[in-house]
């Protein structure tokens, strides 16, 4: 009757105290919250539930220069190129959700081929054709001032102003933004 009668005060005092017991541990959904792209199957299934189509995740990104664009790996990343094969489609997605709508293509310097939408181009042109190995995000390739000024280039560049917005708001809160 002791025993009952010390736990029952003692889970009163806890209670009139403020503490309550331990609720089960849940995750919080904003922790969940990941950006990730993945490049997409010949077949041109757009699933994320196939890991081995996850290209890269936030934690390979080390940052992102919104000036020049770069997107910049960890040199832990194995390399893209060895990954996705040039002018396969690559989709970005921030918690489940698409991003950029119809995705980016996955170019290289030796394309001789336009496009008038975001491209993940590996090295850049400056004038020259710089082949460093690094990885950018453009609005259309050539990234040059003849096509970035297309109509077609400006209207998908504006079609995608909301989702860019929120692809460097992310990456800022991440501190991975490049100013």
């Amino acid at each position: 009757m002791m025993a009952i009668a010390i736990a029952s005060t003692t889970l009163t005092a806890c209670s009139l105290d403020g503490n309550e017991p331990e609720k089960p541990f849940t995750t919080c959904p904003a922790s969940e919250t990941t950006l990730y792209a993945c490049g997409v199957n010949e077949s041109g299934t757009r699933s994320i539930g196939d890991t081995q189509n996850v290209l890269f995740t936030e934690n390979d990104i080390e940052w992102f220069d919104v000036t020049t664009r770069e997107l910049r790996f960890c040199d832990t990343m194995a390399p893209l190129k060895k990954q996705i094969p040039l002018l396969a489609s690559v989709d970005f997605y921030l918690g489940g959700e698409h991003l950029f709508s119809g995705g980016a293509t996955h170019v290289g310097l030796i394309c001789s081929q336009v496009f008038d939408d975001l491209v993940l181009c590996c090295g850049k042109m400056d004038g020259e054709v710089i082949d460093d190995g690094h990885y950018y995000l453009y609005d259309c390739y050539p990234n040059t001032p003849q096509f970035l000024n297309d109509e077609l280039v400006k209207a998908n560049r504006a079609k995608r102003a909301a989702q860019w917005e929120i692809f460097t708001k992310y990456l800022e809160s991440k501190g991975k933004l490049k100013k």
